[in-house]
């Protein structure tokens, strides 16, 4: 059985465009995917279709009831970084590690603070201002960051 990379991991996503990016971008990192319902939409969406395109076959999805089922699965010793703009550590800080789990938050509330709490929590950048980056580009940007730690690119 292969280790992934690492695990990218959607709370409650809302957008399924949003979600079939993520999985593209899971596909090629070779990282697995892990969606925590509900969702805002069905995984048969002609919008996830689109966005996720052939890349499905190349990933590893994971889906988990409520946030309980998630916790459940997890591996002993596994490490989940949740992301917000409300944390104080940029991402490029947090010393990824392979098998990594990598938390975001539904596209129109970032995670709830209960969750964000009980978590090392992460941010991007945003030197420019706005409340957010969209959920595929912060993922993409988080993941590949990781990669670039764990891999050395």
């Amino acid at each position: 059985m292969r280790e992934p990379l690492l695990n990218v991991v959607l709370f409650e996503p809302e957008k399924a465009g949003n979600v079939g990016n993520v999985a593209r971008t899971c596909a090629v990192l070779g990282a697995d995917l892990h969606l925590i319902r509900p969702f805002g939409f069905h995984l048969h969406d002609r919008e996830f279709r689109r966005a996720v395109m052939d890349y499905m076959q190349g990933v590893t999805l994971f889906e988990h009831a409520n946030w309980s089922a998630f916790q459940a699965a997890l591996p002993p010793g596994a490490r989940v970084w949740a992301f917000s703009t409300h944390a104080t550590m940029l991402h490029t800080r947090a010393g990824f590690q392979r098998g990594d789990f990598l938390l975001f938050g539904p596209e129109s509330r970032g995670l709830p603070v209960w969750l964000r709490e009980g978590l090392p929590a992460l941010k991007l950048p945003q030197p420019g201002g706005g409340r957010s980056l969209n959920l595929a580009v912060a993922a993409g940007v988080a993941a590949f960051e990781a990669g670039r730690q764990i891999e050395g690119w």
